[in-house]
């Protein structure tokens, strides 16, 4: 099917919405309609890659380094078309998971071919395409570079242990973000965010699966093992603190304009994010809490009946090449999913791009590490009643 590339002014951080799930998908993922699994027997279709060198990808806008003389070109990009000989059709089409959820489900619900070759989607939704069979599992004989350089920590969420059907694409940390000079004091846990300085001046996150775990983490939760009973637990308590004033609102990522505005002094926020709000203004910080954060990824993904899949590997494969990875790394500024990129990095002429290789929020340093968990994804079976409750409290 022929797919319209969309350009925004905005980024891609700018972009996405803070969702918890929508009625039709929930529907899908939630009740698990028969008809929209797919077998693994069924999700594979004839690869052409080796006499057709094309493949088609979908992703975020403005989710790839470009050169800034010429916006229109994709210098990792270019590079991995001139080494191969495989031209990339290459589509910004995702601005929200749910969105492109009900783009592409009326064709894998009915075994139908989707157009593209590759997608990136949040793994919250990634869980859903794996437990509905709608995409396919890699062949990682392909990908030696994502075998050898793939981020320990993001090798095995519980959605898709092994990584045997994602790959990130790119990785971060929801943490909290403050204005130090504002404020006039440090954060450094969940638990500061209730301090009575701070009434009416928090933002949390809107979206169920990207606000939860932080909050679980602040009751000291393992995230990786959560349960009902601590999912409610913390309802309970930010029901209180709602009524009583000390959130001024739940936000989706324009918690960045209060931040920068001095309407908020503390919030919920994306790693991403505050790297480029720094640059413009040093005092505002992010930390990783005492009690932890929650580390998570967007990932790369080859859905069914893909014509490409073999080329779609490769593709995943060069950017997983340390050189590469550090180029992209040092234009998106989010947690890179290849650690070696950082020593190449540190190498590089430039100063200041020199100077990302010691950005913890681009390479969590050990302390960091050990303080980042990914948690366990939302089941079908508890989306319905976490949602629920959790869209009550936030106004939804």
């Amino acid at each position: 099917m022929p797919l319209t590339s969309l350009t925004s002014p905005f980024s891609r951080r700018t972009l996405l919405r803070a969702l918890g799930g929508g009625a039709g998908t929930g529907l899908l993922a939630g009740c698990g309609v028969p008809p929209a699994y797919v077998a693994p027997g069924d999700r594979a279709a004839v690869d052409r890659s080796a006499t057709d060198k094309t493949l088609t990808w979908s992703n975020w806008p403005l989710y790839i380094d470009t050169d800034d003389a010429h916006p229109g070109r994709r210098p990792t990009l270019e590079a991995f078309e001139k080494r191969t000989g495989i031209s990339v059709h290459y589509v910004e089409e995702i601005n929200d998971n749910d969105e492109f959820f009900g783009k592409i489900s009326p064709a894998l619900m009915n075994h139908q071919e989707t157009g593209r070759d590759l997608i990136v989607i949040s793994d919250w939704m990634c869980a859903r395409f794996v437990r509905l069979g709608w995409v396919q599992r890699m062949d990682r004989a392909r990908m030696p570079n994502v075998t050898k350089y793939l981020d320990p920590l993001l090798r095995s969420p519980a959605f898709d242990p092994g990584r045997g059907s994602s790959v990130p694409w790119q990785s971060g940390i929801t943490g909290i973000a403050y204005n130090r000079r504002a404020l006039g004091r440090e954060i450094r846990s969940v638990s500061d965010l209730w301090a009575s300085d701070l009434k009416g001046r928090v933002t949390l996150l809107s979206g169920l699966d990207e606000a939860f775990a932080l909050l679980m983490q602040g009751n000291g939760v393992d995230i990786t093992k959560w349960t009902a009973e601590d999912f409610h637990t913390l309802c309970d308590q930010l029901e209180k603190r709602v009524r009583g004033g000390q959130v001024r609102r739940f936000t989706g990522n324009d918690y960045t304009k209060d931040l920068v505005s001095g309407d908020v002094l503390a919030c919920q926020a994306y790693s991403g994010d505050v790297i480029q709000l720094q640059a413009d203004d040093p005092d505002i910080r992010f930390v990783v809490p005492e009690e932890g954060a929650e580390l998570w990824a967007e990932s790369l993904m080859i859905p069914n009946l893909a014509r490409h899949k073999a080329n779609a590997e490769r593709l995943i494969d060069h950017y997983y090449d340390p050189e590469v990875a550090a180029e992209l790394a040092a234009w998106v500024n989010y947690v890179c999913p290849v650690p070696a990129a950082q020593d190449v990095l540190a190498s590089a002429k430039d100063r200041g791009t020199a100077a990302l290789a010691e950005d913890p929020l681009i390479f969590p340093d050990t302390a960091m590490r050990r303080r980042l968990a990914v948690a366990r994804d939302i089941t079908p079976r508890e989306r319905t009643e976490l949602a629920k409750r959790w869209n009550e409290i936030v106004g939804l």
